[in-house]
């Protein structure tokens, strides 16, 4: 991931908490990697993305936690 794309997608993150609802992680780079078997944009799963828009908003935010972690793992 570029680390244009990385700041882009750390960027939306903030304010999650304090949000009435939880926005979606996609960025518009949906394009998966097959090495790390995740979004070069989101860090999500296939899974993950599949899920989203019948996840709850406690399943949103575990989502992001996961992501987040991801994208900090990332070098």
């Amino acid at each position: 991931m570029s680390s244009e794309t990385k700041r882009f997608l750390l960027e939306k993150a903030r304010g999650i908490e304090l949000a009435d609802f939880v926005p979606s992680p996609c960025i518009s780079v949906c394009r998966m990697n097959a090495a790390t078997g995740l979004c070069d944009g989101c860090y999500r799963t296939l899974d993950e993305i599949a899920q989203w828009s019948r996840a709850c908003e406690a399943d949103k935010r575990a989502i992001w936690d996961q992501l987040l972690q991801r994208a900090h793992a990332d070098p």
